[in-house]
């Protein structure tokens, strides 16, 4: 296989990097990521009015634009370059795959156009005491009401849960593991900000007394969502790659100017070889999320394998950068006023969302009958 980027991919880069770069520098990541709401809803409005960046991948018909696996895979690069404090990745790749993957078509209708046109934030609740992503771990269960259903229980670690306005909840039914729809003000839901190690991705818990719920889908969902999570995974390593790519540049920056002993710190052979492992993750890492992103999109292997083996490799590179980013600036690069903290923050939180590289790689073996 040989893989290249179109001309339009290329494009798409390039004008959300300037968007970016205009819009959200890494100061103004600082004063977000502090506020109330923890994103800029001007920004998150022109992101999708003038770049149609929430609908990229939904269908035409919703509103979105029909691109693939391998376009949603740029913005989560560039939005993890740029690490941008919004809900993206809650509403677009969670909430948004979820939808497509496990809703109803009145559901798809009802609640796909809001998420596109940035109305809606919108998030997907799964996780519960555990802490597992795994959906056959969920034990939350669903009681019918009259004509409807009601939710009781807690569901933890929900990106954006205090921001959305749409939350996708996932409990059992007498059918199987179903899919339920509660929006913002619902009757007995409670959303309790989390202290997070990482600002610039809040979490919340969600309670449940006896919640009114939508029902969204139809008979057990559990594989549906499962490819779901997966398909967010691959987003998700992405933006993983991203992030590496930055503490990369950054870190050869400063290793040019830094002078000691009379010459910059990036002629000594200890700083060029950690530049040189740095490189090798960010382009090993590149290649396997994009592989995973291109064959999922041509439907050629499969996405389950594909996104457990970019996952625990993409996890482990960004980390891996974020470190040695702070190594490499020394003192400053551990101070508060300094960036590098930002990414390693981010590179932890991102190592353990949707699962860790232990996870992955015993995943990985189990469907592959290692």
């Amino acid at each position: 296989m040989q893989f290249v980027f179109t001309e339009e991919q290329d494009e798409l880069r390039r004008s959300l990097r300037r968007f970016l770069e205009e819009r959200s520098p890494l100061s103004e990541v600082r004063r977000v990521m502090e506020s109330p709401e923890g994103y800029d809803r001007g920004v998150w409005t022109q992101m999708a009015e003038q770049l149609g960046l929430q609908g990229i991948a939904l269908p035409e018909g919703v509103g979105g634009a029909g691109c693939g696996a391998v376009e949603v895979g740029i913005v989560m690069e560039e939005l993890g370059r740029a690490l941008l404090p919004s809900p993206y990745f809650a509403s677009v790749c969670l909430a948004a795959n979820a939808l497509v993957s496990a809703a109803d078509g009145a559901a798809r209708a009802a609640y796909l156009p809001g998420i596109a046109d940035g109305s809606t934030v919108a998030t997907l609740a799964l996780c519960e005491a555990s802490g597992s992503w795994a959906v056959g771990d969920v034990a939350m269960e669903a009681m019918a009401s009259g004509d409807g259903w009601t939710l009781t229980g807690t569901k933890r670690f929900v990106l954006s849960g205090a921001e959305a306005s749409l939350f996708l909840v996932v409990a059992r039914t007498p059918a199987g593991v179903s899919l339920f729809a509660v929006e913002a003000g619902a009757e007995g839901l409670e959303r309790s900000p989390l202290p997070v190690l990482d600002l610039t991705r809040p979490q919340a818990d969600l309670t449940f007394a006896a919640t009114p719920a939508r029902l969204v889908s139809e008979g057990d969902v559990a594989g549906a969502l499962q490819v779901a999570l997966d398909r967010a995974t691959i987003a998700l390593t992405a933006e993983q790659v991203g992030g590496a790519a930055r503490c990369l540049e950054t870190s050869v920056a400063y290793a040019k100017q830094r002078i000691q002993f009379g010459r910059p710190i990036g002629s000594f052979q200890a700083i060029k070889h950690k530049c040189a492992d740095m490189l090798v993750d960010v382009e090993s890492a590149r290649s396997t999320a994009y592989y995973a992103a291109w064959a999922l999109e041509e439907g050629e292997e499969d996405p389950a394998e594909l996104a457990s083996l970019a996952k625990a490799a993409c996890s482990e590179a960004y980390f891996h950068c974020a470190a040695e980013n702070i190594q490499i600036h020394g003192g400053i690069g551990f101070t508060w006023e300094h960036d590098a903290h930002l990414f390693f923050k981010r590179a932890k939180t991102d190592e353990l969302l949707l699962g860790d590289p232990v996870t992955h790689r015993a995943r990985l073996a189990h469907l592959i009958a290692l």
